[in-house]
């Protein structure tokens, strides 16, 4: 198309086709929910459909997904939405989460940045708080910055609003020598404590809204000790 026909779009005096928002949305990396309002905006329908993770529909992606928590064990892995709220875990996450968060941070739905965070969550527990912490909300603001997502940035307000969490960027400067910004947690028996480091993974071919929103987050130890004690437990 030409450069004259997307800018009359872009100022209003050309009514673009639905093809042509799919076609921009596509180059522009549009995630499908906001595709979804893009064509509602320009007056044509919806086109992503977003069905519960029960339907017998996606019984495969069910079976995607517990397959891989099942195979990540012995080590912690989660499944979350697009809010990073819990959706699935494997035991592994569940016994490293259920020994050291309040009961009531457990109750559905479960965000798992909350949970990490929160003075009666995780943050206690977490060696490099500051730094981790860090590395979460600049993460979670990216985000919601991509998305215009007021719940996100709702989340972020309240995530640095709790003792021990930063507002700031990371300071790379004293973590220079390692490969990534690892999650150090206090063991629970008083032992050396466990070092991970984390993966995350999405449907690359998704079509349907609830597909393309999920997240596996692998978390692999990064040290033989870690990998033992868990293995261990």
């Amino acid at each position: 198309m030409s450069a004259r026909h997307v800018s009359f779009v872009e100022t209003g005096r050309s009514r673009p086709s639905r093809e042509l928002l799919l076609h921009l949305a596509e180059h522009l990396d549009v995630p499908l929910r906001d595709r979804n309002t893009l064509l509602l905006a320009a007056g044509y329908a919806p086109l992503y459909a977003e069905r519960s993770l029960e339907t017998d529909e996606l019984r495969p992606v069910r079976d995607a997904l517990a397959q891989m928590l099942a195979g990540h064990e012995p080590f912690p892995a989660v499944v979350v939405d697009r809010r990073w709220d819990l959706v699935s875990a494997n035991a592994a996450a569940m016994q490293l989460i259920g020994s050291r968060v309040s009961p009531e941070l457990l109750a559905a739905p479960l965000n798992t940045l909350r949970v990490s965070l929160h003075p009666d969550g995780l943050a206690p527990h977490i060696v490099n708080l500051a730094q981790y912490a860090a590395h979460l909300i600049a993460r979670l603001d990216r985000q919601a910055a991509a998305a215009q997502d007021t719940d996100l940035r709702a989340l972020s307000r309240e995530l640095r609003g709790y003792p021990g969490v930063p507002s700031g960027v990371i300071d790379h400067a004293d973590i220079v020598s390692r490969l990534f910004v690892p999650l150090v947690l206090r063991a629970t028996d008083g032992g050396a404590p466990m070092t991970f480091f984390s993966t995350i993974a999405t449907f690359g071919t998704a079509l349907d809204l609830t597909v393309a929103e999920l997240a596996v987050e692998q978390f692999f130890p990064a040290d033989a000790a870690t990998a033992a004690a868990l293995r261990t437990a």
